[in-house]
């Protein structure tokens, strides 16, 4: 029940500001976000990719309001493609053997503004030009359904130059294994995860059981076509089956990688690189914390009680 509340909050101003101004919630922020400033996030995914693991980092913000603000997202992920480029986490081409990739939400980009889907792809290209010049990946994140179209719309356009450009899907919409079946065809990277938005019966599962028979399904179009699928799951089951489908179908380690967020189940992520798999910490930074925050608190019960618990631990 508090799930869908939560989501909710995250788009509330005045729950913002009064989240932001709780004494404790930075100390808990910084559980699921790597730093305000990107010096603190290239440091953090220096240390995990020192212990093994691979990252892909997201400047946050989304919906942005104006065109410049707009300009100004381009512009913060030119300098951490610099910066992660002097950190030496490039690769000698653009794909999946970077150390370090970038995820970007169209709507940070302009998306959401009159004319957004021309003025997103406008100002994205830049970016993913000079993440593969310096061989790292960039993945398209998925919002909620009604950007669905115009952001995979980018990513088609994005592939005709950039091939390596990734997109996201979500098994919580009753379109996605269509999806899958076309990106899985199109030989794309295409990262899958659960969905953590609040959407409508009309375009997607309700029940939780619902949405994760839709993420197996899904994985196994994903793990059977051309492509290089992102497995972005937390989920023990899912992991499991994920790998045994794999294994069914010859997919080898290297084929395939699990993605998991930075903060969350980190011995597992250490326990499957150990184990010889890929596994991609998503590894969020910036000031503009607060919706990622509480989608991350809305996704499990014991996300919201370490919360609560610190909450209570600082009253």
């Amino acid at each position: 029940m508090l799930g869908p509340a939560l989501l909710a909050a995250a788009r509330s101003d005045g729950i913002r500001r009064l989240v932001s101004a709780a004494p404790v919630t930075r100390s808990v922020v910084d559980r699921f976000v790597a730093g305000e400033r990107l010096p603190e996030a290239v440091a953090v995914s220096a240390g995990l990719i020192g212990s093994g693991l691979t990252v892909t980092l997201d400047h946050l913000g989304e919906d942005v309001t104006d065109r410049a603000q707009a300009l100004r997202t381009r512009d913060a992920y030119l300098e951490l493609t610099e910066a992660l480029t002097r950190a030496g986490f490039g690769a000698a081409a653009a794909g999946t053997d970077g150390a370090a990739e970038l995820s970007v939400k169209l709507s940070a980009f302009g998306q959401a503004l009159p004319g957004g889907h021309d003025l997103a792809h406008r100002n994205v290209r830049p970016v993913v030009e000079a993440a593969a010049a310096a061989g790292i990946g960039v993945t398209l994140d998925m919002e909620d359904h009604s950007t669905t179209d115009s952001t995979l719309a980018v990513h088609r356009a994005l592939r005709e130059e950039f091939p390596a450009t990734g997109a996201v899907v979500q098994s919580c919409l009753l379109r996605t294994e269509e999806d899958c079946h076309a990106l899985a065809a199109a030989g794309a990277r295409v990262r899958l995860v659960k969905g953590a938005y609040r959407e409508p019966a009309a375009v997607a599962h309700q029940e939780r059981r619902a949405v994760d028979l839709s993420y197996v399904r899904c994985l196994r179009v994903l793990l059977a076509g051309g492509g290089y699928p992102m497995l972005g799951t937390h989920d023990p089951r899912l992991i499991a089956i994920a790998r045994t489908v794999a294994e069914r179908l010859g997919r080898k380690p290297d084929g395939y990688e699990f993605q998991m967020l930075y903060g969350i189940r980190e011995h597992e992520q250490r326990r499957l690189a150990a184990e010889g798999h890929r596994v991609r910490v998503y590894v969020p930074y910036g000031t503009d914390w607060y919706a990622y925050f509480m989608r991350r608190l809305a996704e499990r019960p014991a996300n919201l009680a370490f919360f609560l618990r610190s909450l209570a631990s600082r009253s």
